[in-house]
């Protein structure tokens, strides 16, 4: 039996993580959810997003399946993911990007797999408010030590890129490539533009390329990136970032293959995986039983798969794949047009892939 970590989340997090649960059971995988709160009620009601409860839970069971989690725009609570992978040293989020027969998008055979360094960059939360002390002497130092120019109303966010973490998250995806028998990995940067850390990253990403001569190694820069990705996705395979780019880039390639809605992801550590799906919480959809549970129901596969069974999740995601080319039981996102009356419901999606695992 496997104890794993049950955050059900906010928003349409409960929903679809009622209907993610229900088909991983329906497997046959024998699993103890250990049930755990976080998000906005949590917050409203103990004055923290995420107890560490939360935490002690995740850290003992090693594994988590968590749904997703509101953070509030421009005010609020730091988001709950950025804490759970500072807190865990989640350093690595991984987002496989593949097409479904069945699925409407322009793209066909896309199978990107795309490696984000999670810790470090503009989202390690090191910033400083407009008008404080604080920034008026950063601002001050700047000014003194490069002679640049920062106008004194301006916010701060500082952008950490270090050796150690993008040896880590490089070396991941090069294992990562010749574990799965991909062919290449490319590394994505604006050294160009910013050349003390993004600069950092190329050069050490290239430092680590020379130990795996048997992978083909190249870089891009960012906004060639994305053009590159929409004219010819497959040229590309395994994709390593720093933590903007790759949140940016994730949510691209997810167009490729049909939206978020079909976007899996896990967050991983040296010792600790949190499988999440790569979307948002979407308030607006909560309590209609009407969003599209896939991501987190791939998430579910990838779990599988971490855990070794590897039967159960080739069986899973063989039934993921059959509803979709039927197209009968899927959601509003997945129709030819989203107001088709024919659109499955949530927990209709789970209970056709229950079907297809019984």
């Amino acid at each position: 039996m496997y104890n794993i970590t049950f955050i059900p989340g906010d928003g349409i997090g409960p929903e679809i993580s009622v209907a993610t649960k229900r088909v991983i059971e329906a497997t046959g995988v024998d699993i103890r959810w250990d049930i755990h709160e976080a998000g906005q009620e949590v917050f409203e009601k103990e004055g923290t997003p995420l107890p560490q409860k939360v935490i002690d839970s995740i850290e003992k069971n090693r594994v988590a399946l968590k749904g997703p989690i509101t953070t509030p725009v421009g005010m609020g609570f730091r988001s709950v993911n950025v804490t759970l992978r500072q807190n865990l040293d989640l350093y690595c989020c991984l987002r496989p990007c593949k097409t479904f027969k069945g699925t409407r998008t322009r793209y066909e055979d896309v199978d990107l797999a795309i490696i984000r360094e999670n810790t470090e960059d503009l989202y390690a939360g090191i910033e400083f408010e407009k008008g404080s002390e604080d920034t008026k002497k950063l601002i001050d130092f700047i000014i003194g030590s490069t002679e640049k120019i920062i106008r004194p109303d301006s916010g701060i966010s500082i952008k950490p890129i270090s050796v150690y973490a993008t040896e880590r998250i490089v070396s991941f995806a090069f294992e990562y490539a010749r574990k799965n028998k991909r062919k290449k990995v490319t590394a994505v940067h604006k050294a160009n533009i910013m050349k003390c850390s993004d600069g950092l990253f190329l050069e050490t990403a290239r430092n680590v390329a020379k130990r795996y001569p048997d992978i083909q190694f190249e870089d891009r820069i960012v906004d060639n990136m994305c053009m590159q990705l929409v004219q010819k996705p497959e040229l590309y395979d395994v994709i390593v970032l720093p933590n903007l780019y790759g949140d940016i880039i994730s949510d691209l390639a997810a167009g490729l293959i049909g939206g978020l809605g079909l976007a899996p992801g896990v967050n991983l550590g040296e010792e600790v995986a949190v499988f999440e799906p790569a979307h948002g919480s979407a308030p607006k959809y909560k309590g209609l039983n009407k969003v599209n549970p896939l991501a987190m129901i791939l998430s579910g596969v990838m779990m599988l798969r971490h855990l070794g069974e590897i039967e159960a999740a080739r069986r899973l995601e063989g039934a993921v794949a059959s509803v979709i080319e039927e197209g009968r039981y899927v959601t509003y996102d997945m129709k030819p047009t989203p107001d088709d009356p024919t659109a499955a419901t949530t927990s209709m999606v789970a209970d056709a892939i229950i079907e297809k695992l019984t």
